[in-house]
């Protein structure tokens, strides 16, 4: 399989850090703003964020884990189930800020079924979207990233993955690879 590399673990570090310092512009002292990582590779990038954010603001931001598996629009349409992870929130959103945390922006589906599963936590004031891949151009709902890592063009025969040290990887990286054909 041929892999072309978009972000390494410095790369990856500097978004990082360069998110926190967009967050700490845009919310003021974080009061009534709250991060949720969309399950299960938002939560993930949410994990690596939150104690870089925490370093640089002092501040801990309330976040939590989210999960739309029920939500989305191709849940029954699926040869196999899908499986749910964990929602994982002990607050409401009603009336915050909240800052949806994804990997990857690919179709729009995913962030529309968040949205759709946020609203059993409450109406929230707010909503932006932090992602650390925008694949451009490829878009099924409007849907755009207040945040983003790095903007990339794929095919639709191309896949992003991203890859964690602390999920087994021998490093933090971001590669483009071919989708295996079944």
């Amino acid at each position: 399989m041929q892999k072309r590399l978009v972000l390494d673990q410095q790369q990856i570090g500097i978004i990082l850090r360069r998110f926190c310092h967009q967050l700490i512009e845009n919310h003021d002292n974080f009061e009534n703003t709250v991060l949720l990582g969309l399950q299960p590779r938002g939560s993930i990038l949410l994990d690596q964020l939150a104690p870089v954010l925490e370093e640089i603001s002092g501040i801990k931001v309330p976040f939590g884990y989210l999960d739309a598996t029920f939500h989305r629009d191709d849940f029954r349409r699926r040869d196999f189930p899908l499986k749910a992870n964990e929602t994982k929130i002990d607050f409401l959103v009603e009336g915050k800020k909240v800052i949806l945390v994804d990997d990857v922006l690919y179709k729009g589906r995913s962030v529309r079924a968040a949205m759709d599963a946020m609203i059993a936590f409450g109406r929230p004031q707010k909503v932006e979207l932090m992602v650390l891949v925008d694949r451009k151009l490829t878009r099924d709902y409007p849907i755009m990233p207040d945040y983003f890592g790095i903007r990339v063009n794929t095919l639709d025969s191309q896949y992003v993955l991203v890859e964690w040290a602390n999920q087994g990887q021998e490093q933090d990286a971001v590669w483009i690879t071919e989708k295996v054909k079944s």
